[in-house]
C-alpha cells in the first residue's frame, strides 16, 4: 500500500476527534449541566492525576530525544505546567479550579479521590511515554488537535450551568486555549515528518488511538463511580 499524502495523513488524524472524550456521556452531561457538585467535584480531582502526569510524561519524551531542536520546545509544556519565576503553570491553575468548586489543595494533592481506573490509565501513558521513542510518545499527544473545544465549551456552558464554581476556577481553561494550538502545531509537524510509510502512518493512527483509549477510560471509570453510585469494591462485604 503506499503512503498516504501529508494532507491526507493529517486528516486521518484529525478524523480520530470522533473518539475524543467530549464525545463520552460523563463528560456531555457535564456540559448539559446536567452533573452535580460531587460529580464535578470528583471529575476535578480525577483530572488533577492527569495533570501532574503530563509533565512527567513530557520529560521522559525529553529524555528519550536526541535533537536539540526538538527538545528547546517541547521544554516549554513542562514550564506551561509546573510553572516559572513569577508565573504560576497549569498544575496552580488546577488546584486553584479545586478550590472554586469546594475542594481544599491538600484533598486534592493527596489523591485520595483518584480512582484505581483514573490512576491505571494515566500510569499506562505515563509508562508508554517512557519506553516509546520519542517521536511515537510526541505523536501520543496528538489529542491536543481536539483540545481547544474541549476547553471552550467548558467557558461557554459550565459558569450558567454552574453558577457555584467560582470564576476564578476558569483560568486553567482560558490558559490552554492559546497553548494548545501552539502545541500540537509541534507534535503535528514531528509525526507528519517521521511516519512516512503506509505501515507507520497506520502505526500513528493506533497510537493516537491508545491516547483516546486512555481519557475515554478515565471517564469510564467516573461515570460507574459518580453516576451509576458503583465505585470500586463497591459490592465486597
Amino acid at each position: 500500500m503506499s503512503a498516504w499524502t501529508k494532507k491526507d495523513f493529517e486528516q486521518k488524524l484529525r478524523d480520530k476527534g470522533k473518539f475524543y472524550h467530549i464525545h463520552h456521556p460523563f463528560h456531555v452531561a457535564m456540559n448539559r449541566g446536567n452533573c452535580s457538585r460531587e460529580q464535578i467535584q470528583g471529575w476535578v480531582a480525577n483530572r488533577f492525576y492527569y495533570q501532574v502526569t503530563i509533565p512527567n510524561k513530557d520529560a521522559a519524551i525529553m529524555s528519550n530525544c536526541t535533537d536539540r531542536d526538538v527538545r528547546r520546545e517541547w521544554v516549554q509544556r513542562i514550564l506551561d505546567h509546573d510553572g516559572v519565576d513569577g508565573e504560576d503553570g497549569g498544575i496552580e491553575a488546577w488546584l486553584r479550579l479545586a478550590e472554586a468548586v469546594g475542594m481544599t489543595r491538600a484533598q486534592i494533592i493527596s489523591h485520595e479521590f483518584v480512582l484505581p481506573g483514573v490512576r491505571f490509565a494515566c500510569d499506562a501513558y505515563l509508562n508508554f511515554a517512557r519506553r516509546a521513542t520519542w517521536q511515537e510518545a510526541a505523536c501520543s499527544s496528538l489529542t491536543e488537535l481536539f483540545a481547544p473545544e474541549i476547553h471552550q465549551s467548558r467557558l461557554d456552558s459550565w459558569p450558567t450551568h454552574y453558577p457555584w464554581i467560582e470564576a476564578a476556577g476558569y483560568q486553567y481553561f482560558r490558559k490552554r486555549l492559546s497553548e494548545a494550538r501552539r502545541d500540537v502545531q509541534h507534535g503535528l509537524n514531528i509525526t507528519l515528518e517521521h511516519f512516512k510509510t503506509r505501515e507507520q502512518q497506520e502505526h500513528a493512527l493506533g497510537i493516537l488511538q491508545f491516547k483516546l483509549d486512555v481519557l475515554w477510560t478515565m471517564l469510564d471509570a467516573m461515570q460507574l463511580a459518580y453516576t451509576h453510585q458503583e465505585p470500586p469494591f463497591h459490592s465486597c462485604s
